[in-house]
């Protein structure tokens, strides 16, 4: 509940607009002794608040959620300055901006309508739907602003694109139906169990293609404004509002998972187009390999090489293996003399970088008959993959953690879970449980994204694409989960139905 104190110094009739029931929860609202739809004037007067404290569930744009939302930890203030418990949170945005706006209006007075009427922002959208919570009223005065702007939006589909679709899905419902119709009403009758066992199957996978039908027959498309986010939450020159993502990588057999396909992926996430200290790369070894802990350590310090260079010369996509096998002109676009002599330096790091990783691999396939041994001599604890110590290593995001320009690098950790004999390990979720521990203790982030060690990050500006929706003032508090298309390299392109799954998702 938030409480207010108010010493106006000057009188007037003001017009009061009028805002949605749910963007805004004071207690006095509730109770009916100021309107709802009241907002304080801050013309000639002074306004100061007092917030003692929020809830999640009154708080239009709280920053704790289940891209997927974290679950919220107990909080516990321990800084000596208790005015710090909300720095650098969501809300504190909105709230800005709230006011801001209002002075603004203030200031400039109503806007008039045609017939003489000031502008009152929409009302009645209903606080339960994804979908009407984007359906904004333009002519609404604080949605002039650019960064009031919705952060997404849905795109329509032509008619003549869907409507041949549908057609094609009642023309098949209609044969399914007299096909059904035909099966229950000719039984065999000296072959009745393996009849009505059919027919039962039949029936099944009718019902299942018609629950396909569905998200077939009302497709939605989104589109997402990465500008208005950067005005809202990423402004220049001003301390990055945007939410922290902590980004996990599973791993378990190294000979069986390539480390140079695990290394790839964790450059592009390194490399990602989102602030440096928002972001935290968690690779897990579920199989306690050194392979993978010294493919890491040569990861990191390729790292420092790679993401300067396609952050300077904006590089897509970031991983280097398929970046240099894109049969395109690279040259496009490209307006910097320097951009082919760095080239070719950095496509000869990446061949050496390789050529490291498979000594590694192939030192790897002779394992010593007392176990591997580290750097300090001292025996590996991983050993034994079933029965071994938790290990932890930090090998970006610490003092030392910079690139060869000097700029910081994202956070990348080491994560090997305990394993004991006569324990369920519940494999890959058992894994993910163990990160999702680990990143709360050091980093804990608002938002996990969760990748397998080949799936690399095609488009730098995916994060961001998901923020669009989870940091929505309208569509966030909605949202727990978004889903980014899975796409395949090395597949004939001219095959459809193969792991392209372009049936999937696009027709």
């Amino acid at each position: 509940m938030r409480s207010w104190r108010m010493n106006t110094g000057g009188s007037g009739n003001v017009g009061h607009p009028k805002y949605d029931s749910g963007e805004i929860g004071l207690s006095k609202y509730d109770s009916g002794e100021i309107p709802r739809g009241y907002v304080p004037s801050v013309t000639n007067s002074q306004m100061s608040g007092e917030i003692p404290g929020a809830s999640p569930d009154h708080h239009m744009m709280s920053p704790t959620g289940n891209i997927s939302r974290r679950a919220p930890f107990p909080y516990v203030n321990h800084s000596p300055n208790p005015s710090r418990e909300f720095s650098g949170s969501i809300g504190n945005v909105a709230w800005k901006e709230r006011v801001d706006g209002w002075k603004m209006k203030q200031d400039k007075g109503a806007i008039p309508m045609t017939n003489g009427t000031s502008i009152a922002p929409s009302e009645g959208r209903a606080a339960t739907d994804i979908d009407a919570s984007t359906e904004y009223n333009m002519e609404d005065a604080l949605l002039n602003d650019e960064t009031r702007q919705p952060l997404s939006r849905k795109v329509p589909i032509a008619s003549s694109k869907i409507n041949p679709y549908r057609m094609v899905i009642v023309l098949r419902l209609v044969v399914l139906s007299i096909f059904l119709h035909y099966r229950l009403t000719n039984p065999v009758r000296n072959a009745y169990p393996l009849w009505l066992l059919s027919v039962i199957c039949e029936i099944w996978f009718a019902l299942s293609w018609i629950l396909d039908q569905f998200p077939k027959w009302f497709p939605i498309n989104r589109e997402t404004y990465l500008d208005r986010l950067a005005l809202r939450y990423d402004r220049e020159g001003e301390p990055s509002q945007l939410a922290a993502v902590d980004i996990f990588v599973s791993t378990v057999d190294p000979l069986k998972e390539p480390p140079i396909v695990t290394a790839n992926t964790v450059l592009s996430i390194l490399a990602v187009d989102y602030p440096v200290d928002k972001v935290s790369c968690y690779v897990s070894d579920d199989g306690a390999s050194m392979l993978t802990f010294d493919a890491l350590a040569e990861t990191s310090e390729f790292a420092r090489k790679w993401v300067p260079f396609v952050k300077k010369y904006d590089i897509e996509p970031r991983a280097p293996e398929f970046y240099f096998c894109q049969k395109i002109d690279y040259l496009k676009d490209k307006v910097q003399p320097s951009f082919v002599k760095d080239r070719r330096a950095m496509k000869r790091e990446y061949e050496e970088f390789k050529i490291r990783i498979n000594a590694l691999v192939s030192k790897a396939l002779k394992v010593p008959e007392e176990g591997w041994i580290m750097q300090d001599g001292t025996p590996w604890p991983g050993n034994n993959t079933r029965d071994h110590p938790g290990m932890i290593q930090v090998f970006l995001g610490h003092s030392g953690g910079l690139d060869t320009e000097g700029n910081e690098l994202p956070r990348l950790v080491y994560v090997s879970r305990e394993k004991r004999p006569g324990f369920q390990h519940h494999k890959k979720a058992g894994a993910m449980n163990a990160l999702v521990r680990v990143s709360a203790v050091l980093t804990n982030g608002q938002y996990m994204l969760n990748l397998d060690c080949d799936h690399y990050i095609n488009n730098s500006k995916a994060v961001r694409e998901a923020m669009c929706f989870l940091m929505d003032p309208n569509l966030g508090p909605q949202v727990c989960y978004v889903q980014f298309p899975q796409r395949f390299d090395g597949i004939d392109r001219n095959d459809r139905y193969a792991n392209r799954n372009t049936v999937f998702f696009d027709v």
